[in-house]
Formats: structure tokens, sequence, C-alpha cells
């Protein structure tokens, strides 16, 4: 009996299979996955035949709109665009959703008798199989219509609609197969978790671009990115295709090669790595080197130097280590930094930009202070044996909001300095970084009471539920209720910087810096001096309450 070995061929002698051998299994194999991944359940089913759907009907109606623009002026600006936001999409979704489709996984072949080329062509035969070549095969039919003239650019436009897809399928296949070591760790797992907020940010960009393509210029604005991309594959295959209607046959046939040439290099790039996984080593097999772990133990404790000694130092250590290791902490803490970011510069961009929307940012962080013990999960039962007094709570307590705040402080104020410089309203940056010290220590003062009153367990077997079930009512009093009285503590400060705008006493505004961060301080410790009693007097509840779920 032959076994198989890694790429590279079949161990025992027996010939490698070839490529007409090859791609007709590999195309059963990805119908057959597709089919027994639908008999899971029904609602699988009418998930799937809904996305057909709805891609049919999104690509008819991107196509139809394409032809109707044929013989725009902005035509050709529009269709090269189009199809290089398309190609970035298929370069990053790999990264965000590995396991959304089983053969994008090559390590599943590593103990098949085949040789690397015959691999590579046939997955890529099937991976022509689906809504997203399907989608892209029609922008492109699309796009082809829109900016063709002539017989010369028909016939350079059959030959460019399949080279797009092909690009672009084979582009996904090669950035999952460079980089599927990552995609299936724990840090590849993180950037999964992160692929919401990176979809989130992107939609508000492409909003911004939709709002901007609906301008008096319209489509005018994007020729300056149009003359960039024309010579980027893909879509320099479509604009070879509006210089063959324009008689410039030697730009078509330079852009045409440039595009056969892209795909020859990403399937040499697919094929090396694919030979690469398949026949090195991985660091799992690997022992480390002493030299390295010589190096590591001298390296000495890092970030613990600069953190103060005692109880507070170590509170504030294992709170920056959970915010950089754990998933769910790790995208509640990067959403809420790159959002507060985010808001300025979008409302900024649609005109209605003012320096207070950097309070954003103090906020978002704030809310990290919520359910601190949740967050801890089961571990929080370790913390929990060293509290026997108030004086123990008052210390973690205060480990954890200091953590924030070591993050929260500078970052706020940095976002309120690029803020008011992006904006020129350097006048309104002294009471706009006071309100926003202020919001901050509000929302740590409220967050610890709240951690101590109304904790909750988040779930940790799923990277979509952050409340247990049953639990959605306490989340909903921690968060609404310590979100209105944070907001009720900020009202002194609101008011003050009201008063002097109205009252005429603008050269006193900058009063609110101090006041706001001496204000926000003080709301800080006295909300810790609140909550520690509470949290020694209710631990046993709190360990009830996080270890559901």
């Amino acid at each position: 009996m032959v076994t198989g070995g890694p790429v590279g061929g079949p161990v025992g002698g027996a010939p490698a299979p070839s490529l007409s051998a090859v791609a007709p299994v590999f195309v059963r194999l990805k119908i057959t996955l597709l089919r027994n991944g639908l008999r899971q359940s029904s609602g699988r089913k009418a998930a799937f035949i809904a996305s057909i759907v709805i891609t049919l009907l999104f690509a008819s109606g991107q196509m139809l709109g394409l032809i109707a623009l044929r013989g725009h002026t902005h035509a050709p600006a529009l269709v090269v665009s189009a199809i290089t936001l398309v190609a970035l999409g298929w370069a990053v979704m790999p990264l965000f959703f590995p396991s959304g489709d089983e053969t994008l996984d090559p390590t599943r072949l590593v103990m098949l008798p085949l040789h690397p080329r015959p691999v590579v062509v046939s997955l890529l035969v099937a991976s022509l199989i689906g809504a997203g070549p399907l989608f892209t095969f029609m922008l492109a039919l699309g796009s082809v219509i829109a900016v063709a003239r002539g017989g010369a650019a028909v016939a350079l436009g059959v030959i460019a609609v399949p080279l797009v897809t092909l690009i672009c399928v084979t582009l996904s296949r090669a950035v999952a197969a460079g980089n599927i070591r990552l995609l299936t760790s724990r840090k590849g797992r993180d950037l999964a978790v992160l692929s919401g907020l990176i979809i989130a940010v992107g939609a508000q960009f492409v909003n911004i671009g939709a709002q901007k393509l609906a301008s008096p210029d319209g489509l005018g604005i994007l020729e300056p990115v149009a003359d960039v991309v024309r010579w980027l594959p893909p879509a320099s295959a479509i604009d070879a295709v509006q210089a063959a209607g324009d008689g410039a046959y030697a730009r078509a046939a330079v852009q045409l090669l440039a595009n056969l040439a892209a795909l020859a290099l990403l399937v040499r790039w697919w094929q090396h790595s694919l030979t690469r996984l398949m026949t090195a080593p991985d660091g799992s097999t690997l022992q480390a080197s002493t030299g390295a772990e010589d190096k590591a133990a001298d390296s000495g404790p890092g970030l613990a130097r600069l953190l103060p000694p005692g109880r507070t130092g170590t509170v504030m250590l294992r709170t920056l280590r959970y915010a950089w290791r754990d998933p769910k902490m790790k995208a509640a803490w990067a959403t809420s930094l790159a959002i507060g970011l985010m808001l300025p510069v979008v409302t900024a961009v649609q005109g209605g930009g003012s320096v207070y929307t950097a309070c954003w940012s103090a906020g978002l962080l704030g809310m990290q202070m919520y359910n601190q013990f949740g967050q801890d999960s089961s571990a929080f039962w370790m913390v929990a044996q060293t509290i026997s007094s108030p004086r123990d709570a008052y210390l973690e307590l205060r480990g954890r909001a200091l953590a924030l705040g070591a993050v929260a402080v500078p970052y706020v104020t940095l976002v309120v300095l690029g803020s008011a410089a992006f904006l020129s309203q350097w006048e309104a940056f002294p009471e706009a970084l006071g309100i926003s010290l202020g919001l901050l220590g509000a929302l740590l003062a409220t967050g610890s009471t709240a951690s101590a009153l109304y904790p909750y367990s988040i779930p940790q077997d799923s990277g979509y539920k952050n409340v247990a079930p049953g639990q959605v009512g306490l989340a909903w009093i921690s968060i609404m209720g310590g979100m209105v009285v944070g907001a009720l503590l900020c009202a002194p400060l609101l008011g003050l910087t009201i008063w002097l705008h109205t009252s005429g006493g603008h050269a006193w505004l900058w009063l609110i810096l101090p006041l706001g961060a001496a204000y926000g301080l003080t709301l800080t410790a006295l909300g810790l001096r609140f909550a520690a009693p509470r949290t020694a007097k209710r631990l046993p509840e709190i360990l009830t309450a996080v270890s559901k779920g």
C-alpha cells in the first residue's frame, strides 16, 4: 500500500497524479464540502441561498449601472477604481475570515501524494466556484462593456474579464497560503475577532467616499486615484480595453502583459508558499534554542519596571496583559481606541467637525472600566482569594483604574490635540481637554461602582456574545445606569463651561483644563472609595455572577 507524503511527490515510487486527474477531484471536493455544509441545518441552507440571491441582485445592479455609464466622461476612472477596491477586498478577506471556506486551509493536503503545480491549478479551478468569483466576473464584465469601443477593445475585453477574475481569486489564495500559520494561531484568531472593527472603519470611509461622489464634482474626484491605479493589476486590464478603444495599442499591450505577469507571479508565490508549508516544520515542532531562552530570561520584567511597586503595580500589569492577550478585551480596547480616533475625523470630513467630538475618545475608553470582574471570567476566583478587606478591594480597583488611565489620559490628550490642529480650533483645546478628562474620571468612578454592584459574566465560548443568558438586564443597568450617572456628574463642569461662554468670560475658559483634570481625579478617587467596601462585602455574589455562562 502506498501512503502519502508531503508535497513534492508520493512516497513508495508511485507516480504523482496528473493535473487532468487532480482538477476534477478538487472541483467535486469543493461541491461536496458545500453540499454537506448545507445539509447541517435548514438555517444554514437558507442563509446560503439568501446570500447567493443578494449577490446576484447586487452584482446585476452594479453591472447594469456600469453599462448605463457607457460613454460617460468619467466612466473609465470609475471602473478602474471599482476593480481596485474589489481586488483589495479579495486580498484582505482571507486574513479576517480564514474559516469561511474549508478549502482555504492547505494544511489539509499535507499528507496527499501530490506535486505543488497540479495542486495550485486544481485549487484555483475549484476556487472559481462560489458567489465571490461570480460577483467579480459580473463586475469586470460590466466594466469592460462600459469602456469598450471598437473591435479591438471587445477582443481585448474577452481576455480581460476572466483575467481580472483569475487575478483576484489567485491573490486571495496566495495571501491565505502565505499566512496560514498566522491565521490558524492565537494571533490569527485575535485578528478575526477584530475583523468587525476593521469592516466598521472601512464602511465609514466608504460612506465618506459615497458622499463625495454625490457632490457637485461627482465622478471627477476619482480621476487622480484612477491615474495611479490604472497602471496596477488587475485594474490595468480594464484600462487596457479603454486604451485599445482609443487606438493606444502599445499601452494596451503593456498593460495586458503586466496583468499576465502579475498572475504568473501570484501563482508562483502561491506555489512557493504551498511547498514551504507542506515540507518545512512549523514552530510547534521545533524546540526553542537555549540562546533564545537565555535572552528571554535576561530581558527582565520589561513593563513591570515602569509600574509602581506592590499590589497596585501587579494589578496594573495584569490588566494591561489581559487587554493585550485576551481576544475579547483586545477587541473592546481596539474598538474604543479606533472609533474614538475615527469619529472626529469622520465628522470633520463631513463638514460638521468640532473639537468637542474628541470627548468620545474619553467616553469610549472610560466604558472599559465597567464590569471589571466579569472581564476576568472564571479566573476572577484567583483574584478573589487575595481580597479579604475593603483595603484589598481598594488596591485592586485602583490598580485597574490606573492601568486604564495610563492609556486613556495620553490617548485622549493626543486625540483632542489632533482635533484642534486638524480643525484649527486651538482656542477650544483647553476646555475640550478639561471636559474630556472630567468625563473620563466620572466614568472611572461609576464603572468601579457598577463593577461591584452589577457584575455579569462574559461568555468565552462565543466570539459574538458579550453577556451570558439571563444577565442582559444586569448589563443594561450597569452600563446605561453608569452612563447616566456619569453624565450627571459631569453637569457642573459643563455648566461652568456654558456659563463662561454665555457671560463673555472667554478669557477664563483655559481654567476648564486644570479644573476638569482635578475634578476627574477627585471623582475617580471618591468612586474607588465608594466601591471598595461594597466589593469586599459582595465578593461571593460577584463570584457567582461572573462564573455563570
